[in-house]
C-alpha cells in the first residue's frame, strides 16, 4: 500500500544471524529505487555486520538509510502503529528475533516494529537464516505464517546462473524486495522457462568436471 504520495517508507532491519551482506543488499536496492527506508540494527545484527562485511560497514548503512533508529528505542516513531509505512523487511532474521515476533515479546524496536506490521496488516518479510531447524524453530515459522507474514529463507535459485556471491544475495534481496508488494517495477530476474534459458553455464568456483 502506498501511504505517502510521494514515495514509500520501508522498516528495513539487521538481526544477529549470518547473513549480514543480504541487509546491505536490500538496503542499496530499496535507497536506489528512492524508497526511504527506516533503519534498526540490533547489537547482535552490528556485530556481524563487522565480522562479515568489515568494521565500516554499519556506518556506511547509516549514512545510506532516510532514517535510523536504536534497538532499544522503544518510543520510536516506527513502534507505532500509527506511524504509516508500507511494510517491513528483516534481512537476515535471526531465531531470536523469529520467536520473539511469533510470541508477541516485544522486548526491543525490531520485535516491536515487525509486531506493529502485523497488528496493522501490513507485509513483514522475514529472512530467517539457520540450518538445519529443529521443531521449535518450525513451529515459530509457521506461527508468524499463521499471523501474516511471509518466511522467506534466503535459498538461492541458480536459474539465472550467477556469476559470483554478490549475484546471489542480490537476486534473493530483490526477491524480498518483491515480496513487500510495492508498486515498483519487478526487482528479481524471473524464470522464463527453460527454452529461454539456454544459454552458456558459468562455473563458480571448482567443481567436479562429471558426476559419474
Amino acid at each position: 500500500m502506498d501511504w505517502q504520495a510521494d514515495g514509500y517508507d520501508v522498516i528495513v532491519a539487521v538481526s544477529g544471524a549470518s547473513g549480514a551482506s543480504l541487509g546491505v543488499a536490500v538496503l542499496d536496492r530499496l535507497t536506489a529505487l528512492r524508497v526511504r527506508v527506516h533503519l534498526v540494527v540490533t547489537d547482535s545484527g552490528e556485530r556481524t555486520l563487522a565480522h562479515e562485511i568489515g568494521p565500516e560497514a554499519h556506518g556506511r548503512m547509516l549514512l545510506k538509510a532516510h532514517r535510523c533508529y536504536d534497538n532499544k528505542d522503544i518510543g520510536a516513531a516506527i513502534a507505532s502503529g500509527s506511524f504509516p509505512v508500507s511494510g517491513m523487511i528483516i534481512a537476515p532474521c535471526s531465531m531470536k528475533t523469529l520467536a520473539s515476533i511469533a510470541t508477541g515479546v516485544s522486548g526491543n524496536l525490531v520485535a516491536r516494529a515487525a509486531d506493529v506490521q502485523l497488528k496493522e496488516r501490513r507485509r513483514l518479510v522475514l529472512m530467517t537464516r539457520e540450518t538445519p531447524l529443529h521443531l521449535g524453530h518450525l513451529r515459530n515459522m509457521t506461527s508468524v505464517t499463521e499471523m501474516g507474514a511471509i518466511v522467506m529463507p534466503p535459498v538461492p535459485a541458480f536459474y539465472h546462473r550467477p556469476r559470483s556471491i554478490e549475484d546471489i544475495t542480490d537476486h534473493l534481496a530483490c526477491r524480498g524486495i518483491d515480496l513487500l508488494g510495492l508498486s515498483l517495477s519487478h526487482q528479481a530476474r524471473a524464470w522464463t522457462g527453460e527454452a529461454a534459458s539456454n544459454q552458456p553455464k558459468i562455473a563458480i568456483g571448482s567443481a567436479p568436471k562429471s558426476r559419474a
